[in-house]
């Protein structure tokens, strides 16, 4: 039983391995010169605007941020069944055609809510 799992543990050994070698290799060669300009957070190309502690976030950050994990996900869902659509039939064919319907309301309430409008 544990000769089975020796290829993931080999997989996980090599991928250590070339992580060590990548960031030893970085830690060696890179050139190192601080600067202020540099120690700054860089916020998207915009000059950093003062604090963050007590700064208020809009709600549609998180909307948005939930809205997109939601549709990801309902997506890694889709390809198992992609992948077996032949052998699942019709009835496969049309307990997917549900969820993307379902899928599909969600999205237009979230659209009827202005959930997908960027102030």
């Amino acid at each position: 039983m544990a000769a089975q799992y020796l290829p993931v543990l080999v997989t996980f050994a090599i991928a250590a391995v070339v992580i060590g070698v990548l960031l030893g290799a970085n830690a060696l060669l890179s050139p190192r010169q601080p600067n202020p300009v540099k120690d700054e957070p860089f916020e998207c190309g915009n000059p950093p605007s003062g604090s963050v502690l007590g700064r208020r976030v809009p709600v549609r950050f998180y909307l948005t941020a939930i809205l997109f994990i939601v549709f990801d996900v309902e997506v890694v869902f889709m390809y198992p069944w992609a992948a077996l659509a032949r052998q699942l039939g019709p009835t496969g064919l049309g307990e997917m055609l549900v969820f993307v319907l379902v899928l599909a309301l969600g999205l237009v309430y979230a659209w009827r809510r202005r959930a997908l409008e960027w102030d």
